[in-house]
């Protein structure tokens, strides 16, 4: 494998379901422009529940998240980094959080303050990413909630430094439970 390559949308989920013991992202975005959202977020927006799993997209991340933890023993989890308060986009998330929890993945969240506080920002700069055994990156870089490209990263110096601001941000993060960040 070459130290970085482009991922293209079409090849995305392929490669960050192409782990053998841990999957962690770090979430830095205020908001994501994601279309197979749109409907719900909006519902969201007017105060109307709709159940996630409605929409085929995130009910095959829920099942896959699920075959991955408790088929494989796997494990799936991300910190949140967000506002205080939080975005709208931010308050939808945590409103996804039971789903997400229930597939096995373990939900944390720190505070934009608290991670300049403990030097997570601005050191890991703006890009969200997933940490893949340890041992490759996988790069979302982001405008205005938008993806704009996907990088595929195995140099050890890099994956290196993003284990440390993995291991910062879990600890000093707090796990959401039920579906409600603590």
């Amino acid at each position: 494998m070459t130290e970085a390559r482009p991922v293209s949308d079409a090849e995305f989920f392929d490669v960050l379901h192409d782990f053998e013991y841990t999957a962690f992202r770090l979430e830095l975005q205020d908001s994501y422009a994601e279309p197979r959202e749109d409907e719900l977020y909006a519902a969201y927006l007017r105060g109307e529940h709709i159940d996630p799993t409605a929409v085929p997209e995130l009910a095959e991340w829920f099942a896959r998240i699920a075959e991955h933890v408790h088929g494989h023993g796997k494990r799936v989890g991300r910190v949140r980094v967000q506002r205080d308060p939080a975005t709208d986009y931010q308050r939808f998330e945590r409103s996804l959080d039971r789903w997400n929890i229930e597939a096995g993945e373990t939900m944390r969240y720190m505070t934009v303050v608290k991670a300049r506080g403990v030097g997570l920002l601005p050191a890991a700069g703006n890009d969200d990413w997933w940490l893949l055994d340890s041992s490759r990156l996988l790069v979302m870089r982001f405008d205005g909630g938008r993806r704009l490209s996907n990088e595929l990263i195995s140099d050890p110096s890099r994956v290196l430094q993003a284990c440390k601001w993995r291991d910062l941000a879990v600890h000093h993060s707090t796990r959401a439970t039920s579906g409600v960040a603590a």
